[in-house]
C-alpha cells in the first residue's frame, strides 16, 4: 500500500522505575461515549478503551497483524481456528487471563444493550466457541472465513470473573472495568476526561508513563491553544486551520500520514413512505422518499464537489474519493473514480425523477467527530441548494448525534467509517450489509440500506481462502456499491498528530489516538 507518512518510530528500553515521575496529558477531538469496550464500535471508544483491554491480535501502525494476547494462531482445518494465549498474563486484579475469559468475551458482544454500533458483526463467522485448555481457544465457522484473525483484532477481551452481569453502566463506573492493558483506570468522567495510570506489571512491559490524563477538547481552536500553552502534550485531529503556523513552530512536532477513513453522505432507506426532515418547496411532507430513487441519489452525489472540499473546506487533508479505501489498500477498485461535478446533468437528473423544481431536506452531521465536519456539511447544503434542493443543516454534538442516527431519525446524515482492517470487506458487511441481527451483519448499518445480491457476494467473499480471487470480488462488490450510489463518498481523511517538542507519535492509519504511540524523543 503506498504510504503518505512523517512519522517518528524510536524503540526505547526503559525500566520500570526510569520514568516514574514523568505523566503525560492527551487531548482528543472525538469524543468517547462509554469505557464498555463492547458498547460502541467507533475510534474514540476504542481508543480510549484500549488502554484497559487487550485483543488477542494487534494492528500495528499501518494496520499489520501482530500478536497480542495469542501468542499464535493457525487454521488447523478450513472452518476451525486455533488461537494460543501469552502464559503469565494477568487482569488488573492479578488473576491470570484464561481462554474461557475469550469465550466469555465472544458471548458478551452480541447481547450489549442499546448499542448505537455494534461490534458483532466481526464475530459473525463463529458458529461455535471451543476452549481446549486454560490457553488453547478453538473458533468453528459455517464456511472458511480467511478474515477471522484481521477482524477479532477489534475485539477486546474482557474477563468472566469481573464482567459476569456486568452492564456498560458497571464499566462506566469503573466496577468492571479490570483489564490486561497497560494502564489501570483512575477516573472516568463522561465527556471530560478520563485519569489512567500504569500497569506495571503488564506483560508486555510497562509504559515509559506514570500517569496519563485523557481529556476530550471538541472545539478545535481550544485544542491547539492547550498545546501551544502546554496544558497538554499531544492533540490529535491537529485542524487544518493550524498546520501552517504549526509547522513553523520550533516547540511543536507534527506526526501525519494516510488514513483509513472515508466521509461520506447517506440518506435514509428505512422508510419507503413518510420520510422525515424531507418536504416539498412548500414545506409540506412528502409522500415518498425520495432517496429510493437512484437518480435522486446520482443528482445529489453529482451536485458535490469533492475537489473544493478537499482543497478549500479541509485545506488539504483530505483526498476526494469515490470509494472508502485508499488507492493500494485490499479491496481498492481502480475503476470506480471519483464522481464528476455535474450541477447541470444533476439537474436533469431530478427533473427525470419529478422534482423539477427540487425539494427541500434537512442535512445532519455532528460538529465534535470529525475534522471540519459541520463545515463540510455547510459546503455541501450550499451544493445541493444550487441545484434546487433547498439544504438546512442540523449540526450536532456526537453523542447526541449517534444514538439518534441508531434510531433512523435523520433522513441525510454524514457518516464516517474508518476501515482498520484495511480491506474492503469491514464496511461492507457492517455498514452496507442488510441489518440482520441474529447473522450478526450489517451491525453499523443505521442508514438500513439492503442489497441482496451485494449480500451474498459479500459473503461469498468472506468464504473464499485464494487471496487473488476474494480480492476480485471485493472488488466487484465495491463496484456495485458506487453503481447503486448506497452512498455519497466525499473524502478520505489523512490523519495528523502534533505534539510538543521532545515527543515523538507513531502516527497510525486508523487514527487511533493513544498514550502507548507516545514516546520520548532522542
Amino acid at each position: 500500500m503506498r504510504r503518505h507518512a512523517r512519522t517518528l518510530m524510536i524503540a526505547l528500553s526503559l525500566a520500570p522505575g526510569a520514568t516514574a515521575a514523568q505523566n503525560l496529558t492527551i487531548a482528543i477531538g472525538g469524543s468517547p461515549t462509554s469505557l464498555d469496550p463492547h458498547f460502541y464500535n467507533a475510534s474514540p471508544n476504542s481508543s480510549l478503551t484500549q488502554h484497559l483491554f487487550d485483543t488477542l491480535v494487534e494492528r500495528d501502525a499501518e494496520a499489520r497483524l501482530r500478536p497480542m494476547l495469542a501468542e499464535s494462531w493457525r487454521a488447523i482445518e478450513p472452518t476451525v481456528w486455533e488461537f494460543r494465549l501469552r502464559a503469565g498474563v494477568k487482569w488488573h486484579d492479578g488473576r491470570d487471563l484464561t481462554a474461557d475469559d475469550v469465550a466469555f468475551t465472544i458471548e458478551r458482544v452480541p447481547t450489549v444493550r442499546n448499542s448505537p454500533g455494534s461490534f458483532a458483526g466481526l464475530i459473525r463467522a463463529i458458529t461455535r466457541v471451543e476452549v481446549v485448555d486454560p490457553l488453547t481457544i478453538r473458533f468453528h465457522t459455517a464456511a472458511p472465513h480467511p478474515l477471522l484473525p484481521t477482524e477479532l483484532a477489534s475485539i477486546q477481551v474482557i474477563s468472566r470473573h469481573a464482567g459476569t452481569g456486568a452492564e456498560t453502566e458497571q464499566y462506566n463506573s469503573g466496577q468492571a472495568a479490570i483489564g490486561t492493558g497497560p494502564y489501570r483506570l483512575g477516573a472516568y468522567r463522561s465527556g471530560d476526561r478520563t485519569e489512567f495510570t500504569r500497569n506495571d506489571g503488564y506483560w508486555g512491559g510497562a509504559q515509559p508513563w506514570a500517569r496519563v490524563s485523557y481529556r476530550f477538547i471538541a472545539n478545535d481552536a481550544a485544542r491547539t491553544a492547550a498545546l501551544l500553552a502546554g496544558d497538554v502534550d499531544v492533540i490529535d485531529q491537529v485542524p487544518s486551520t493550524d498546520l501552517a503556523r504549526l509547522r513553523q513552530n520550533q516547540r511543536i512536532s507534527l506526526f501525519e500520514i494516510q488514513g483509513l477513513r472515508l466521509i461520506y453522505l447517506i440518506p435514509d432507506y428505512s422508510r419507503r413512505d413518510g420520510p422525515v426532515w424531507v418536504t416539498d418547496n412548500d414545506g409540506r411532507p412528502l409522500a415518498q422518499n425520495p432517496f429510493q430513487d437512484i437518480r435522486v441519489r446520482r443528482a445529489m452525489s453529482m451536485a458535490v464537489d469533492r475537489a473544493a472540499l478537499a482543497d478549500r473546506v479541509m485545506e488539504g487533508t483530505a483526498r476526494p474519493t469515490g470509494q472508502w479505501l485508499p488507492r493500494g489498500a485490499f479491496g481498492f477498485n481502480p475503476d470506480v473514480p471519483v464522481p464528476a461535478t455535474d450541477p447541470e446533468g444533476a439537474r436533469r437528473l431530478l427533473a427525470e425523477a419529478g422534482y423539477p423544481q427540487g425539494f427541500r431536506i434537512t442535512l445532519s452531521c455532528p460538529n465534535d467527530r470529525y475534522p471540519n465536519d459541520a463545515r463540510t456539511c455547510q459546503a455541501i447544503a450550499q451544493m445541493w441548494t444550487r441545484i434546487g434542493v433547498r439544504t438546512e443543516l442540523q449540526a450536532l454534538p456526537w453523542t447526541t448525534y449517534s444514538a439518534r442516527t441508531a434510531r433512523q431519525e435523520f433522513n441525510m446524515r454524514m457518516g464516517g467509517w474508518g476501515s482498520v482492517t484495511g480491506e474492503a470487506s469491514y464496511m461492507l458487511v457492517n455498514i452496507f450489509g442488510s441489518y440482520d441481527r441474529e447473522r450478526r451483519r450489517g451491525a453499523a448499518n443505521s442508514s438500513r440500506y439492503s442489497n441482496p445480491a451485494l449480500d451474498a457476494l459479500t459473503e461469498r467473499a468472506a468464504a473464499t481462502l485464494d487471496d487473488t480471487q476474494r480480492e476480485a470480488m471485493l472488488r466487484d462488490a465495491v463496484r456495485m456499491v458506487a453503481d447503486d450510489v448506497a452512498m455519497i463518498p466525499l473524502y478520505q481523511l489523512v490523519n495528523f498528530w502534533a505534539t510538543r517538542r521532545g515527543l515523538a507519535y507513531e502516527a497510525r492509519m486508523d487514527e487511533r489516538t493513544t498514550a502507548m504511540a507516545v514516546r520520548p524523543a532522542n
